[in-house]
């Protein structure tokens, strides 16, 4: 435990970035995390928490302001906290997540020195084709914005530049719907009220627009005036409300009722048609998510001859790229809904050579092993928390050409890396990273992993 004391200030200067976007600093060798800090900064912090071995710091000013620091475009972006990295310049953020990715290589995998690519954008401006938006009462007036940092405060949203223009004019209509209409919203504490999220999903190559309204119940005074009211609004193609009644976190609930529409939307990248229904997962970077696969494809590099095999497949999305140039593809996913929205996708798209299997992808390789398939080459998609290690274990027994590796965390790449590695099964051959969120930390990268050749002696 340092000498440092919550509530005093101190002056620091940022060292580095974390993966979270956090400046770290260090305080007579005790390390500081800075939120908004950037490398070169000089601050004056506030400590707000301290733990055994790191605390936490709030910048009261700006003493010498990194040579990368910008003023942020946004208004409400020292509030909001959804965009964290926006006050330093967007070519410096690919720099910085490019490192992000090569420091957790290094640190936790041990490579040397790994071939890394430089970071590869879309853009960074109007991205999103989902906005998720918790619903309240702000100065009398019903608003939907986003959460401060560490809160359930809510912060009015007026004109998101991470968002795509017509989500932004459909959440400030739908909420002015509800102010009018005098429908009350949820309130966490006494578990009273109806309106608890609004989310949109927007087909950015169909225009297509899914409003969803989160609800405690099914039914509540003047639901039918805001059904029509809504439906009189050109963006909105389907309504739907999802059904959650619990105390909880979680925003959404499993039962879904359509007010009007398909109860659903397209979506189109590189020429394949995807079906997205409120529950589905779906890339929310459309043209970041074309990137991402295609490198996913170029990595895998296939004749058309190989058997490829996709887990953690979701709803295909990877999937049916790869079926365009593979034998035969065999997606596996846990979660039988997006199962079923995998075959329809196929279906939808007049693709045969992919098919879905529900299931945990270490148990349906094993037993695809047994039976005696082979896969030539294999792609993960993980969480943030990475692969299961019996997954890696199973990888390893099956041992394919290749490992294509998708990853939304560097730090449980490098470990999940590590592993692959280890008795000299797999070489790292190459990393892309893609920028996938565009001003917050985060980084998704392709990584190329090959079977180590065996010399035998005849």
């Amino acid at each position: 435990m340092s000498n440092l004391q919550k509530g005093n200030k101190y002056i620091v200067t940022i060292e580095d970035v974390t993966h979270q976007g956090e400046g770290v600093g260090k305080i007579d060798g005790f390390t500081v995390f800075v939120p908004q800090g950037l490398p070169e900064d000089k601050v004056e912090i506030e400590i707000i928490s301290l733990k055994k071995n790191y605390g936490r710091g709030l910048i009261k000013e700006v003493l010498n302001p990194s040579p990368q620091r910008i003023k942020p475009n946004c208004p409400t972006y020292h509030e909001c906290g959804g965009c964290n990295l926006q006050h330093t310049d967007y070519s410096y953020q690919l720099k910085l997540k490019r490192k992000l990715v090569k420091d957790a290589l290094e640190r936790i995998g041990g490579f040397n020195d790994p071939i890394i690519h430089h970071t590869l954008t879309a853009g960074d401006k109007k991205y999103r084709n989902k906005v998720q938006s918790p619903v309240g009462v702000v100065d009398g007036k019903t608003v939907a914005g986003f959460y401060k940092p560490k809160s359930h405060e809510i912060v009015p949203l007026e004109n998101c530049h991470i968002q795509h223009p017509k989500s932004n004019q459909v959440l400030d209509r739908i909420s002015k719907e509800l102010h009018h209409l005098n429908i009350p919203t949820y309130n966490e504490k006494t578990g009273k009220g109806i309106v608890r999220h609004i989310v949109t999903k927007i087909g950015f190559n169909t225009d297509e627009l899914m409003a969803i309204l989160v609800v405690t119940k099914e039914d509540f005074h003047k639901k039918k005036e805001l059904v029509d009211r809504i439906k009189s609004l050109e963006a909105v193609d389907t309504l739907v409300f999802n059904i959650n009644s619990k105390k909880t976190n979680v925003v959404m609930g499993t039962k879904n009722l359509t007010m009007f529409g398909n109860g659903y939307i397209t979506e189109q990248v590189s020429g394949i048609e995807y079906k997205i229904s409120p529950l589905s997962f779906f890339q929310i970077n459309p043209k970041g998510m074309e990137i991402l696969y295609g490198k996913t494809l170029e990595y895998a590099s296939l004749t058309g001859k190989e058997k490829v095999l996709d887990a953690y497949c979701g709803i295909g999305s990877i999937s049916l790229f790869l079926a365009q140039q593979a034998k035969e593809v065999l997606g596996v996913e846990i979660v039988p809904q997006a199962i079923e929205d995998a075959k329809e996708n196929a279906k939808i798209n007049g693709i045969k050579n992919a098919h879905f299997k529900v299931g945990k992808a270490e148990e349906v390789i094993v037993d695809q092993a047994k039976k005696g398939d082979k896969y030539d080459v294999v792609v993960v998609d993980p969480p943030r928390k990475g692969c299961d290690e019996k997954l890696l274990d199973a990888i390893k027994e099956i041992s394919p050409h290749k490992v294509v590796y998708v990853s939304c965390n560097p730090s449980t790449l490098a470990r999940d890396l590590k592993y692959l590695c280890q008795e000299k099964k797999y070489e790292l051959k190459q990393v892309q990273p893609v920028d996938m969120f565009p001003h917050s930390g985060h980084v998704e990268c392709v990584v190329l992993m090959s079977r180590v050749k065996v010399n035998t002696m005849f």
